[in-house]
């Protein structure tokens, strides 16, 4: 009987099935992260909602539409995370990371909320996970992010991927462009829709993402800052990419490009996918030199990137989905001695690495075979009343005796 009760909107249960291709996705990312010398960290779901109005920026939509913010009964507002650098950053700073041999690198995963109007690719609580490398400058580390979301994504087998690449220089460069970018937009301010009007001199770059027809035909003659890059942003770039073109990964430098965050500088980028359709980013990032810094610490470069495990499923399809461990099933009717001893088995063959379970609802033989069948379980461990037992295909329909002091050898062959 159905409940009257359902998850919110925006919001979803996640069932065991998919569980299996989000474990598939999670492992995947830990191995490669591991491998690059990311170690784990993981950070509340709700934070200050200070640090994110500082650290991602009050103009920006997450902050001005999207953040879920409450009061808590000390009259403190929170908000619950939006995104996940901001906090890392926090942590860097709280914890005395700063202190350590630079740079410290760290990896993520869990649940972030924004307030949406849901869709495919979109929700209002969703999973990310992510890499932030910090404390250096060097071209070598955003390469080297750019090259874990790479190899993540060739890993999980998602198709059609495309990496898009830009740059928004330093804070210096940055601010000049911006004032460039300001007047262009104010020589044209009839053309554009009415959002972007009420954000050229807070948020000019949200103008490059604009779905309004006389926005885009505005920024479709607007100076960019790629083209405008000079001396160290212009090396930074050049070295980015050719970095990039040593290890074999293919992009495409997109002027246009913009994230939808305030802190970020010179390198920026995102894996689009473009059977996602209109949420075409499965993942994205790039440099953010000033954040730590106006979060209160001292001149802290760094870089980093998101990906989106809900993205990556939906590009994925319904076929990747990781298939269910080998199983055996343990089918024990008489009860008494045998019970006990259908759970001494089931304990070592997990023990064992095996994946093993045993009836829990007092079934008949029939019935225990037809949810050893359910489960899709390999074979069934039919013990026999007095002791003894037998072990059966369930592919195959073979039967055959078995020895219950060997069983690991008898499942296995001798290879566990």
């Amino acid at each position: 009987m159905a409940s009257k009760y359902q998850a919110p909107r925006g919001t979803f249960d996640v069932l065991p099935e998919a569980a299996r291709a989000r474990g598939r996705i999670e492992r995947t990312a830990a191995a490669i992260f591991a491998r690059a010398g990311y170690e784990a960290v993981a950070t509340p779901a709700f934070e200050d909602t200070e640090l994110f109005e500082r650290g991602v920026g009050k103009s920006t939509d997450i902050v001005r539409k999207e953040m879920f913010t409450f009061e808590d009964k000390g009259g403190r507002s929170l908000t619950l995370r939006p995104e996940g650098t901001a906090p890392i950053c926090r942590a860097y700073l709280e914890h005395g990371m700063h202190k350590l041999a630079q740079p410290v690198k760290l990896s993520y995963l869990g649940p972030f909320f924004r307030h949406e109007r849901p869709q495919a690719g979109r929700y209002r609580q969703f999973h990310q996970l992510g890499v932030e490398c910090i404390g250096t400058d060097s071209p070598l580390a955003d390469a080297e992010a750019v090259m874990l979301l790479s190899d993540l994504l060739g890993e999980l087998g998602v198709p059609g991927v495309q990496l898009r690449l830009g740059s928004l220089g330093s804070l210096d460069a940055r601010r000049a462009y911006l004032e460039e970018l300001k007047a262009h937009l104010h020589a044209h301010e009839g053309e554009l829709s009415a959002d972007v009007r009420e954000r050229i001199d807070v948020n000019p770059l949200r103008a490059f993402d604009a779905d309004d027809e006389g926005t885009r035909g505005v920024m479709a003659s607007a100076p960019t800052i790629v083209g405008a890059l000079e001396g160290e942003d212009a090396e930074h770039f050049a070295e980015v990419r050719a970095l990039l073109d040593a290890a074999g990964v293919a992009y495409e430098v997109d002027p246009t490009l913009v994230r939808g965050l305030d802190y970020y500088t010179r390198t920026i980028f995102s894996f689009v996918c473009d059977q996602l359709g209109a949420q075409s980013e499965v993942g994205g990032g790039g440099r953010y030199d000033g954040l730590i810094e106006q979060l209160g610490g001292p001149a802290t470069p760094a870089v980093g990137w998101a990906a989106g495990i809900e993205r990556i499923l939906l590009a994925l399809g319904e076929a990747e989905a990781e298939p269910a461990p080998r199983r055996v099933f343990i089918s024990n009717a008489a009860g008494g001695a045998e019970s006990r001893l259908a759970m001494a088995l089931a304990t070592e063959l997990r023990h064992a690495g095996i994946a093993a379970e045993l009836d829990l609802a007092g079934r008949s033989v029939k019935g225990q075979f037809k949810q050893a069948d359910r489960i899709g379980a390999d074979v069934v461990v039919v013990l026999a009343e007095g002791g003894g037992g037998q072990l059966r295909d369930m592919r195959t329909g073979d039967q055959r005796d078995v020895d219950l002091s060997n069983l690991v050898d008898e499942i296995t062959g001798g290879e566990a």
